[in-house]
């Protein structure tokens, strides 16, 4: 098939002609795409049209593979030599005065490697993206220093990738690999990558998929065996590299790059929660950490500046923060940002939005902006959760952390006050679960969402009868979304903080009083959460980390932890704390 928009060519190289195809200016920096086994260039369709407004995107199929012809005889005609010789020409042909960005998945990277480490190839490329396949090389010597060195965590290293690479040891065997591919493994491998990567359907892969792979096998069979058992010394990376590494790759351990630094001086990590097929399971986080990486270092620089915890998971992502005015909702807009990411802060008070963005680019988001919004109002959601996807994207993280407090007891909350604290402290956070987490349902890629609730939520009290409610209605909710989106890789999380130094105690209401009392008793809670000295920024570290690890439900304070363990296995214990009337 050909890319919808893309001008193609042949290259002739090593007595092959490769088919080679392009979008975008050819005047702007030329990203060169390679793909891996079993795949064809289409792999990457999702991701060059993505690039294309920015780059001159050049994709093309490795030989055998796709439009380009195979060697003759098959074996011998895939060594990494020999690629080398093909991506050369290509480089020659598509970009003859200006060095090429390089990216490559599974055995397009494995083959990059080779490329970014051959004196041959330099002044050829610029950059190098790696995604989902090691240097043969660098995995040798990792292999040779666990065998010589045995400790018990290298030899768990060694039989977790040994496991993982059971495939490789098939792919070795003869004509059996043709037999699978050309018959039964070739007619039901899309519904396997739909059913166990996620993949969507539609023109992936291609109708060449079964000699695709028969004729792939060789790239087995003539690189893998010579290279682990004599890896080069000397495969020291002479361009800046983006590693990407999906943390639920079946095929690779995360372990393979824990030695990365030594061969590669000028080294940018990232991680994504995600299979192998990143190319189609996750284009836009590829695209965006792509365009990223390759405009930094045509600006002069080694990659990405962000050097905050958790850079290599969220920089570039899109995270969008309500409440972000102050508090915890300012605090974690910042640590996203110090981790690179994108961040949308959102408050009704524009001011507070504003200074909330700009603090954000001054942490390290590569940009940030701001925007006016009241959680409660369905409407005003509603065009926010719009423009957000029409002029920034769709929002990798949302964090629903917009709040108000509400002290006092039952029979003094009038149905007013009952309204406004369940139209801001819950309907808020559904109204955010329910619109932008539809477009990270509908996008396919996966996603996370954060859910400020309180220890409120499992720890009852006789003065917060209102504000508790609608907290524990946040845990339930998040429990009940994170069950729901779990198939569609999209994570729940709820915060559950406990005491924080932040200024809902200063604006909270206090139901049953008058005017001075409530300034009174807002006065002396801001003094003693002020005493208990615990910063929302430790709160906002809970969150990233949360994110990361997709943690289900996380009380942050140690009164919290306490009231979870509580309302988990001495209930009556919680009951008997409820009953205390708090000192105002």
């Amino acid at each position: 098939m050909t890319l919808k928009g893309a001008r193609e060519r042949r290259v002739r190289t090593g007595g092959v002609d490769l088919c080679v195809a392009e979008l975008g200016d050819p005047d702007r920096p030329t990203v060169v795409l390679v793909h891996g086994y079993p795949d064809s260039k289409e792999v990457w369709s999702e991701v060059a049209v993505r690039l294309a407004g920015r780059f001159h995107v050049v994709l093309y199929d490795v030989r055998g593979h796709g439009r380009s012809t195979a060697p003759r005889p098959l074996r011998g005609g895939f060594t990494l030599e020999r690629l080398t010789d093909d991506f050369l020409a290509v480089a020659d042909a598509v970009s003859p005065d200006r060095p090429v960005h390089l990216v490559g998945h599974d055995w397009g990277s494995v083959q990059s490697w080779e490329f970014v480490t051959v004196r041959r190839t330099e002044g050829r490329i610029a950059s190098f993206t790696s995604v989902s396949g090691p240097s043969l090389d660098h995995f040798g010597h990792w292999i040779g220093r666990r065998v010589k060195r045995p400790t018990p965590r290298r030899v768990g290293q060694l039989l977790g990738q040994g496991a993982k690479s059971w495939y490789v040891h098939l792919l070795h065997l003869p004509l059996l690999p043709e037999l699978a591919w050309r018959g039964p493994l070739g007619r039901r491998w899309p519904g396997i990558l739909r059913r166990v990567e996620k993949v969507p359907g539609g023109d992936y892969p291609t109708a060449s998929l079964p000699s695709d792979a028969a004729h792939g096998a060789w790239l087995y069979r003539d690189n893998v065996r010579a290279r682990l058992r004599r890896p080069r010394t000397d495969a020291h990376a002479h361009v800046p590299v983006q590693l990407i590494t999906p943390q639920g790759d079946p095929f690779l351990s995360e372990s393979l790059y824990d030695d990365l630094e030594r061969w590669v001086p000028r080294l940018t990590r990232r991680t994504l929660p995600a299979g192998h097929w990143v190319p189609r399971t996750r284009p836009d986080q590829l695209a965006a950490w792509i365009t990223q990486f390759v405009t930094s270092v045509e600006d002069g620089g080694p990659g990405p500046a962000a050097t905050g915890r958790y850079a290599d998971r969220f920089g570039g992502q899109l995270v969008l923060v309500t409440g972000a005015g102050s508090g915890i909702g300012r605090a974690t807009a910042l640590a996203f940002a110090a981790a690179g990411a994108r961040v949308v802060a959102v408050d009704r008070d524009a001011g507070a939005a504003v200074r909330t963005a700009g603090l954000s680019r001054l942490a390290g988001a590569p940009a940030a902006f701001a925007e006016t919004a009241d959680v409660s109002d369905a409407r005003a959601m509603e065009e926010l959760a719009q423009k957000v996807a029409t002029e920034y994207g769709v929002v990798d993280v949302l964090v629903n952390n917009a709040g108000i407090g509400l002290s006092g007891s039952f029979f003094d909350t009038t149905p007013e006050d009952w309204k406004k604290v369940l139209d801001v402290n819950l309907w808020g956070v559904i109204h955010g679960c329910r619109l932008f987490g539809r477009h990270m349902a509908e996008r396919g890629q996966g996603g996370h969402i954060v859910n400020v609730a309180s220890a409120a939520a499992f720890q009852p009290s006789r003065a917060l009868p209102a504000y508790s409610t609608t907290k524990a209605a946040v845990l339930m909710l998040s429990e009940c979304l994170r069950a729901e989106l779990a198939g569609q890789r999209i994570g729940v999380t709820a915060i559950c903080p406990g005491f924080v130094d932040t200024a809902i105690t200063s604006t909270a209401h206090f139901a049953g009083v008058d005017a001075a009392e409530e300034r009174r008793r807002q006065k002396r809670t801001a003094r003693l959460y002020g005493l208990r000295g615990y910063p929302p920024e430790k709160v906002a570290g809970a969150i990233l980390r949360a994110v990361a690890r997709n943690e289900a439900v996380v009380p942050v304070t140690p009164e919290a932890r306490g009231a979870r363990v509580l309302s988990r296995f001495l209930p009556g214990v919680a009951r008997a704390i409820a009953r205390v009337e708090p000192r105002v």
